[in-house]
């Protein structure tokens, strides 16, 4: 009996030693709630801190610590570039062999009240779908706006005429906080101010959850939000220097601005305001010339010219948001965003005595006429945006999620040009006024599933309803009398039905995700002219099929492989389409195609990620993008009521012109060759080719054909390399180039724009004051200037070069109060914005 009792008492020890249990949990980003694929997971003795094991995360962000045997222990959660997280007391017992831990948000950056921990945060991060860069590194983008952070990722370039372009296309999407905006990226994003931004996310190859918008992928722009209990609020002052270079402009520019956040959070709510009021002018030469071609009444014009081009740039818009979690299984959020921009743009432009008509081939001159072209440009953007947002998450770990957004914008301003004498300008030659008033209603709702039924991953899908309503009435005076030829009243329907489907996973060391998304739309634009002229409809409806796919292998710890295809469109906008002519200034009329067809594209990319030692990270891309319906500006001869040829005047149409393919490469490198000097490079080189042939009849029964046939290599760079001379003091240098890009009928020269800015903190951290030194120039470097160059070989050749401001100066201050005696860690339109 006691050997008997003896052998149970081993059997059971032994029992008890191989009892073993696991630990799992889910690592999101705090902010967006986006999970963290590659995050780490380490368990360690609760005692005496000994480091057990670790583990990754998949896709989802969830990790699963097996074999762990009974007893006391903590786990530590990390992911570079976040702040770590421990979640301690962790106690295993052989009643409890599972535990649950349940989803732990991390925070981007390691700052903490009594315990200072120095690192470098990295400036970006790549993840299996996107790139996230942080704004804090960008020490000249403080006290701008977002496209002053924007133009710094490596893929982005931003021209002399603010466009930006990613990869070299110029459509994209924006998303604020994942919701989507339906209105002009480039305008949207001029009204965010730069310190209110977290986080910045580009998507070039979204998945089908996205909505296919935008052939350069999509821009998501995280707004600042406490991600912890407490108070967060932060203040911004920005104010610019006299200009030091002079452009001869009527009035001085003025650059300012204030912007401020507040958070708090509690257990249950996230409550988050700010407001903004930016004045950021801006002066400049236009110097220019004209050669037309008329062969019917075989003469020609040459018109040189030269004169002021300034802005006059104002914005204000006030934000919201509300976010109520009353469990762990509910979440609703209600936010506002609303504001105005106004962009008063003038050319004052001398057209000198040496303006001439001659003979084709003489310099017999038929006439000689100089005048004076004032031309004065408004643009409104008054928007205001609402949006709902609930979500619910079941027993069963499944998510069902609901959305609803209205926007409201009106678009619209006049457009004043005014012919007057050269040395008189009393005398007044003709006088022409637009206006182009025209407001727009946009909605969605969306509603998503996504639940994970087998092994292979997390199915995903949803429904969403789009519905854009945009009317606008133009107006055409001349003289003060109306033209009813070029005035009219137009409308755009679009309406929007999708669904999709997805499978998102991870299998060892390879993670995908792969769907499609079926879109059906129905579009009916209406033009109705002021004369008798009947009313016209133009319609067009397709059911069109986008799929997409992502895979990446992981080849070790620190090093990924990753492929992705995406089908994307660019729709066209109510801009676009208007085929009444507006009379841009002297020497130009402008007018889109009502039959404009939308843009699809073909999208495929090869990447590879290493991460080395310390905050040293390489990244390359090779992409090719395939792109139908083409849509580019365009110019053509101008024509007079009678047929006959316009001497003075050109025309420019938006219109479809062929197909275009881009084959590059994009590399980008984070570099922090000492403690004190960390750089961030971004380079894109590829080549662009755009072939085909447009046609276009002019409102006279004129027709012409174009041959569109063009092919270049272009390159560009993103430079940020700061240098700390002491703990809270830096230097921060910036170079952006875009080299001579090939158009449709020509070429734009090379772009680039050389930055310095210097920071300092004061008061252990919470204010911070930062020189810039913007477009740095001296005289030196003609930076923040370029050149466009159209031409048609025997019709017109037209060149105007476009002088920026440089060396412009400002310092903006930026001051944190935190709330609750700072024992936190805090985290320092779809339509009508795309009419802009």
């Amino acid at each position: 009996m006691k050997l008997l009792i003896k052998v149970w008492c081993v059997y059971f020890i032994l029992l008890a030693q191989s009892v073993t249990a696991q630990i799992t949990g889910t690592i999101v980003d705090a902010n967006t709630n986006e999970p963290l694929e590659y995050a780490t997971a380490a368990l360690f003795t609760q005692k005496d801190s000994i480091l057990i094991t670790g583990v990754i995360t998949s896709q989802e962000g969830f990790f699963e610590i097996k074999e762990v045997k009974p007893g006391p222990y903590y786990v530590a959660l990390s992911f570079m570039g976040y702040a770590t997280r421990k979640v301690e007391h962790i106690t295993l017992t052989k009643n409890s062999l599972s535990h649950e831990i349940g989803t732990i948000g991390l925070i981007l950056g390691n700052q903490l009240n009594e315990v200072v921990i120095q690192g470098e945060r990295a400036t970006v991060i790549h993840k299996i779908d996107r790139q996230v860069l942080d704004p804090k590194k960008f020490q000249n983008s403080q006290g701008g706006n977002a496209i002053t952070m924007i133009k710094n990722i490596p893929s982005v370039a931003v021209d002399g005429l603010g466009e930006i372009s990613i990869r070299g296309s110029k459509g994209f999407a924006v998303l604020i906080n994942g919701k989507p905006t339906q209105g002009d990226a480039t305008a949207i994003l001029a009204q965010l101010p730069a310190n209110a931004l977290e986080s910045v996310e580009l998507i070039t190859a979204p998945s089908a959850k996205y909505d296919p918008e935008g052939k350069g992928g999509i821009i998501n722009i995280i707004t600042k939000k406490g991600a912890m209990n407490g108070v967060f609020t932060q203040m911004n002052l920005r104010g610019g220097f006299p200009s030091i270079q002079d452009y001869d402009s009527q009035e001085v520019a003025q650059r300012y601005g204030i912007d401020a956040t507040f958070n708090k959070r509690t257990d249950h709510w996230n409550i988050s305001a700010g407001a903004s009021y930016q004045r950021n002018d801006k002066t400049g030469r236009r110097e220019g010339a004209v050669f037309i071609i008329n062969q019917a009444e075989n003469k020609q014009t040459f018109l040189p010219s030269d004169g002021e081009r300034s802005f006059d740039d104002l914005s204000y818009n006030g934000r919201f948001n509300v976010d109520f979690t009353p469990n762990t299984s509910d979440s609703y959020s209600v936010g506002f965003y609303a504001g105005k921009h106004t962009v008063d743009r003038l050319a004052d432009i001398e057209y000198y005595d040496n303006n001439a008509v001659t003979p084709i081939g003489s310099e017999d001159r038929i006439y000689t006429f100089q005048y004076f072209n004032h031309n004065l440009r408004t643009r409104k953007g008054d928007f205001a945006l609402g949006s709902f947002d609930y979500s619910h998450v079941f027993s069963n770990k499944s998510k069902f999620s609901a959305s609803l957004l209205y926007e409201y914008t009106f678009l619209g301003g006049p457009t004043v040009n005014e012919n007057l004498g050269s040395i008189d300008r009393g005398v007044l030659y003709q006088q022409e006024y637009n206006t182009n008033d025209n407001p727009l209603k946009g909605y969605r709702a969306t509603i998503d599933y996504q639940w994970k039924p087998f092994s292979l991953g997390v199915i995903e899908t949803g429904y969403q309803y789009r519905d854009l309503d945009h009317t606008g009435e133009f107006v055409y005076e001349r003289d003060g009398v109306l033209v009813p030829e070029f005035s009219s009243a137009i409308s755009l329907q679009r309406t929007l039905h999708s669904g999709y489907a997805q499978l998102t996973g991870t299998k060892g060391k390879w993670d995908y995700a792969g769907g499609t998304r079926l879109e059906a739309m129905n579009r009916k634009y209406s033009e109705d002219l002021k004369t008798a002229a009947p009313k016209e409809t133009y319609t067009l409806d397709f059911v069109k099929l986008f799929p997409s796919v992502s895979i990446q292998y992981a080849l070790s710890e620190d090093s990924n492989v990753k492929t992705a295809y995406s089908k994307r469109v660019e729709r066209t906008t109510t801009l676009k389409m208007n085929s009444f002519a507006e009379r841009e200034h002297s020497e130009v009329f402008e007018q889109g195609d009502n039959q404009l067809k939308p843009e699809f594209i073909d999208l495929l990319e090869l990447g590879y990620v290493k991460k080395f030692d310390g905050n040293t990270t390489l990244n390359a891309t090779a992409y090719y993008r395939h792109v139908n319906n083409v849509i580019n500006r365009v110019n053509t001869l101008a024509y007079q009521s009678n047929g006959a040829v316009l001497d003075s005047v050109l025309n420019r149409v938006y219109s479809n012109v062929g197909k275009s393919n881009a084959f590059g490469l994009e590399i980008g490198a984070q570099l922090q060759p000492t403690k004190k000097w960390s750089t961030f490079l971004g380079a894109t080189i590829y080549s662009y080719a755009i072939d085909g042939l447009f046609t276009f009849e002019h409102r006279d029964g004129i027709t012409r054909d174009y041959v569109v046939a063009t092919e270049a290599t272009i390159f560009s760079m993103n430079l940020n390399a700061t240098y700390s001379f002491w703990e809270n003091a830096s230097l921060q240098f910036t170079f952006n180039y875009m080299s001579q890009t090939n158009t449709a009928q020509g070429e734009d020269s090379e772009f680039y724009t050389p930055n310095l800015a210097l920071k300092k903190s004061f008061l252990q951290g919470k204010l911070n004051a930062v020189v810039q030194w913007q477009n740095m120039d001296m005289g030196l470097l003609k930076s923040n200037e370029q050149r466009i160059t159209t031409f048609k070989p025997g019709e017109f050749y037209t060149t105007t070069n476009y002088r920026y401001e440089v060396d412009t100066v400002s310092l903006n201050l930026s001051y944190t109060f935190n709330g609750a005696k700072n024992k936190s860690k805090f985290i320092k339109s779809e339509f009508g914005e795309k009419e802009f």
